[in-house]
């Protein structure tokens, strides 16, 4: 059973993008190809009921397992050794990326306190967007009794666009909240 935002996605959104962006191909139009997780730990990543603890939402907000990433070097300033673990990170593809984008955007973004919207500044020079969230208890798979220390979360989406615009324009027609503040 296909998602409900690939099925909008394939019938609505890629004929706008055409006219918005004045593509002649289809396949031309940019799209989303992953989404990446991503939860740092730090100097928690050292106590392995902290690590599990973290992989444990981590993997209840992706619906698949994360896996635990290393730190490349060490830094004494951070008080990191090589080879320590530093967090965790999951990339989601294909049916279970659409399907958390819905929850993202339907559900666990109006639940973040006093929120305005996504910066446009998020967009990188490689046309992906990329934003933090503060509190990933925001999620409603996560029950909030049994978590031991709020957390931040990465979000990264990588998309196939060649412009800033064509990044912009996919994510808003994926009901983003991304305001365009212009200074």
């Amino acid at each position: 059973m296909t998602p409900r935002l690939k099925a909008t996605y394939d019938k609505e959104i890629v004929t706008k993008l055409m006219s918005k962006l004045n593509v002649k191909n289809k396949h031309e139009v940019p799209k989303i190809k992953k989404i990446i997780l991503n939860m740092g730990l730090g100097e928690e990543g050292s106590d392995n009921k902290k690590l599990k603890s973290c992989v444990d939402d981590l993997s209840l907000i992706a619906g698949q397992k994360p896996i635990i990433t290393k730190f490349k070097k060490s830094i004494s300033n951070f008080k990191t050794r090589k080879g320590a673990n530093a967090g965790a990170k999951v990339t989601l593809r294909a049916t279970k990326m659409y399907e958390f984008i819905d929850r993202l955007v339907n559900i666990a973004l109006p639940r973040i306190k006093d929120f305005r919207g996504l910066p446009l500044k998020g967009i990188d020079s490689s046309f992906n967007y990329s934003f933090g969230i503060r509190e990933h208890i925001i999620f409603p798979e996560v029950n909030f009794d049994k978590v031991d220390k709020i957390r931040g979360l990465d979000i990264s989406i990588v998309t196939s666009s060649n412009s800033k615009e064509g990044t912009f324009e996919l994510l808003k027609e994926f009901n983003f909240p991304i305001i365009n503040k212009k200074n």
